[in-house]
């Protein structure tokens, strides 16, 4: 099933059924269900009572096998550490069957990796070497698709260069600018629709979501990136956090680093560069678009802080995103990063 705001980019989708590409690549922001509509779409292409819209019927032995999880012409690829997100059993079993050149002991103990290894993207050519099961399209669906690792990227390359007749590929991406040019341009691009507050906000209330609208908005539009926070565990550190950095020149750098240790970088950063996102827009242009009930204290501070100090410590956090998943000591970071932002005030 489709998310109740992909419906328009659905029927928009439909002009390409006559001449369908052999790749089609849907971006967008993430969050917004791009993977649930490749595999809606997926399911689709499968479907053997082929509906006028493009629908699956749910019905046919190829709907039942999709929803089931072993349809013989349907593949999935993602990285392990996704791959046991539900719906996606069998992508982990995929995995497996790809690293199956590893050792047992080493399976166990090593982290899984967030990268589309090239032994994935191998095991597809065998499957793009056989022939449909059932006389139809084969369809691949990979995502994301910026966690290619080169040698996997190098490897699609040449099998989009010569794409196996009768096979597509859905790539998804949340990071179209992480892809190579090269498979960029051997794909039909498709930019997918982020959904209106006022489609994302009662959808977030069906869900049972308190405070919707704020939490939408700290999720940047996206619904299900806001469903997520909803239940996040490190909500009470992240309110937390964003008191410190309202205190402006009163943020506790120091303890700040001690309260996030234990927290990944990348979470934090993405706090941080929201909070400093919406303090420009507060400068600027008086609108803060993620944290909207704290306008405020962003207000304040936005007056307080330095302009040129401002634009030095953004380059800073940038530089600080770029190397977020090296193995980095988190509080030595945190502790540099919130005395740089106490700073602005000085």
């Amino acid at each position: 099933m489709m998310y109740p705001w992909q419906a328009d980019d659905w029927n928009r989708l439909q002009q390409l059924r006559e001449h369908w590409p052999h790749a089609l690549l849907l971006h967008g922001q993430a969050g917004i269900g791009k993977l649930r509509f490749a595999q809606h779409l997926a399911q689709g292409l499968l479907c053997e009572a082929q509906l006028p819209n493009g629908e699956p019927c749910g019905a046919c032995a190829a709907c039942n096998w999709f929803v089931q999880g072993n349809h013989p012409d349907y593949r999935i690829v993602v990285p392990e550490a996704l791959a046991a997100e539900a719906g996606l059993a069998n992508a982990a079993a995929a995995d497996e069957k790809a690293d199956k050149a590893d050792a047992d002991d080493a399976k166990k103990t090593r982290t899984p990796s967030k990268e589309i290894k090239i032994e994935q993207v191998r095991a597809l050519l065998d499957f793009c070497g056989v022939g449909s099961h059932r006389g139809g399209a084969r369809v691949v669906v990979l995502a994301p698709a910026e966690a290619l690792n080169v040698a996997a990227s190098n490897a699609l390359l040449k099998t989009l260069e010569e794409p196996p007749a009768g096979v597509v590929f859905l790539l998804v991406s949340a990071r179209i600018d992480r892809l190579l040019p090269t498979i960029i341009s051997r794909c039909r691009q498709w930019p997918m629709t982020a959904p209106t507050p006022e489609v994302a906000t009662p959808w977030l209330a069906a869900q049972g979501v308190a405070d919707a609208a704020a939490l939408l908005a700290e999720a940047g539009g996206a619904p299900l990136t806001a469903l997520a926070l909803a239940s996040d565990e490190n909500r009470t550190l992240r309110d937390w956090t964003l008191k410190q950095l309202a205190a402006g020149p009163g943020c506790d750098a120091f303890a700040c680093a001690e309260a996030l240790q234990k927290l990944p970088v990348p979470l934090v950063l993405g706090w941080l560069q929201r909070w400093l996102y919406d303090l420009l827009a507060q400068r600027t242009a008086g609108a803060p678009r993620y944290f909207p009930q704290a306008a405020a204290a962003l207000d304040r501070c936005a007056a307080q802080a330095d302009a040129t100090a401002f634009a030095r410590f953004i380059k800073t956090v940038t530089r600080q995103r770029a190397v977020e998943n090296h193995p980095l000591n988190a509080r030595l970071v945190f502790e540099e990063l919130f005395i740089g932002y106490r700073d602005l005030f000085a």
